[in-house]
């Protein structure tokens, strides 16, 4: 189910890889250094709201389906959580309408937010239909969707911007795509909700399994949001552009990687659980865990080494030598948050032990408040690239040490050393490429990077790619030798 998946999210992957750099692209020279750092404000408050109000819903949805599936109650367990979305979005917007409303901030911004919150409701409602499609194993049509809600909320955030939305624009885009999706999916999801009956003892379960959910990734955004609110505190919105270009251009780039394989490789654990039990957990969980890092690993010292010339290419030139700077150290901060979340979380998901999860990202969240607190003022923009890189380290050895108490996952260390060689081996040599500036230096340390950490990887053969090639050459030839 891994590898299926793998292949069949590809497509979407490549899309929201695309989409994700030209959002900087576009985004960074359509919009002022201030209009962009208001655009991140707003998607930092409608991120933590959606969190904090619908994640939970969209959590019980992805874990227990497959177990719905199975013992033929899935009707049951839809209503139920449908019923409890309801609720929630009944009463939420007249609630971020006060906020908003009440909130001593700046008019572009309050539309931003505003728009941001009021599209909330809608993309719950599409992750449900999306979560829905992902732990039923329909991979073409979760794919197909992803890609109409990337490539669709981006068109139309454009549109927005041009036509003079300003900050708000991508709020628009993100949330007009949503209703579109809905006019043509919600049907089949309504239907197959209608034939169920809402049950209390059930919601309660899937509460006690979701609200940690939901309140360790609200932790999560802390670490991922405070830096942004307080850059505006203390310096102010332009600074806060600075720092978001330089940080998506970093985090957007390893984030598509990790989603890919979350999307492939958190249904297929739960699927090999409820099926196979710990040891076909375990062997799932080994294959993800060692491709993950050989994959992720030298993204983000690559993204690292060439972060000067990727931010010429793809930054608007009053942001983009700032964002340089910010790059290298969110590229780390990146690895350590995608490996916790797609991999060392999957553990007290997996066990159902979710209020060790929040537990597992107090002190990562605790950490980057104060040490944003302390270097902020101090060292500006600087001092939040350092609290972001060194708060994911902290989230990623306590989610670690935690998870082996929930549903212990295997650690492949012999992939990690081979990995880090392979790494260090490419840094040594891109290193020494003079720094040319702008596309002939990107694709030249990109190329000759890419080509050095290849060979130290099959040479030292980290997570036994050169026998795997080999069992799947020998298939072919054998499947020729049949036809």
């Amino acid at each position: 189910m891994f590898r299926r998946g793998l292949i069949g999210y590809l497509p979407a992957n490549i899309v929201q890889g695309l989409v994700g750099l030209l959002t900087i692209v576009v985004f960074t020279r359509l919009l002022t250094p201030a209009q962009y750092g208001g655009y991140a404000l707003a998607l930092s408050v409608m991120t933590l709201a959606h969190t904090s109000i619908f994640t939970w819903v969209e959590a019980a949805l992805a874990r227990f389906q497959a177990r719905s599936v199975e013992r033929g109650d899935t009707h049951h367990h839809l209503a139920t959580l449908m019923r409890a979305f309801v609720v929630l979005a009944v009463a939420f917007p007249a609630l971020a309408g006060v906020a908003v409303w009440l909130a001593p901030i700046s008019g572009p911004l309050k539309l931003a937010v505003g728009v941001g919150l009021s599209s909330i409701v809608f993309r719950s409602l599409i992750r449900l239909v999306q979560e829905r499609r992902r732990a039923d194993g329909e991979v073409m049509a979760a794919s197909a969707l992803d890609m109409s809600l990337t490539a669709g909320g981006f068109a139309i955030g454009v549109l927005a911007i041009t036509l003079g939305a300003g900050a708000a624009g991508p709020m628009i885009g993100m949330g007009a795509i949503a209703v579109i999706c809905l006019a043509f999916t919600l049907r089949k999801e309504l239907t197959l909700a209608r034939e169920g009956r809402f049950e209390s003892e059930r919601l309660a379960d899937y509460a006690k399994y979701g609200v940690p959910v939901s309140l360790s990734l609200i932790l999560s955004l802390v670490i991922a949001t405070t830096d942004r609110f307080l850059l505006a505190a203390f310096l102010d919105e332009s600074a806060v552009g600075v720092y978001h270009a330089g940080y998506t251009l970093a985090n957007r780039t390893l984030d598509v990687m990790f989603v890919w394989l979350g999307m492939a490789g958190g249904p297929a654990m739960v699927a090999a659980l409820e099926r196979g039990g710990r040891a076909a957990l375990a062997e799932t969980a080994r294959e993800q865990a060692s491709f993950m890092i050989l994959l992720t690993l030298p993204a983000a010292v690559g993204v690292a080494l060439v972060a000067g010339p990727l931010a010429q290419l793809m930054v608007g030139g009053a942001l983009s030598e700032g964002a340089a700077h910010v790059t290298p150290w969110v590229a780390f901060g990146a690895f350590f948050s995608g490996l916790t979340t797609y991999y060392f979380h999957q553990a007290f998901t997996l066990g159902r032990k979710t209020h060790l999860l929040f537990a597992a990202m107090i002190i990562p969240a605790a950490a980057n408040l104060l040490l944003n607190l302390l270097l902020i003022p101090r060292f500006g923009i600087a001092g939040a690239m350092w609290s972001t890189a060194a708060s994911y380290a902290v989230g990623a050895a306590m989610s670690w040490l935690l998870g082996r108490r929930s549903m212990p996952l295997p650690l492949p260390l012999d992939v990690i050393w081979r990995a880090g060689l392979a790494c260090a081996a490419m840094a040594l040599v891109v290193t020494q490429i003079p720094a040319v500036g702008g596309l002939l230096e990107l694709a030249l340390k990109a190329s000759v990077g890419g080509l050095v950490y290849g060979l130290v990887v099959l040479t030292l053969d980290a997570g036994g790619l050169r026998s795997r090639g080999r069992d799947i050459l020998h298939d072919l030839r054998a499947r020729r030798a049949a036809a």
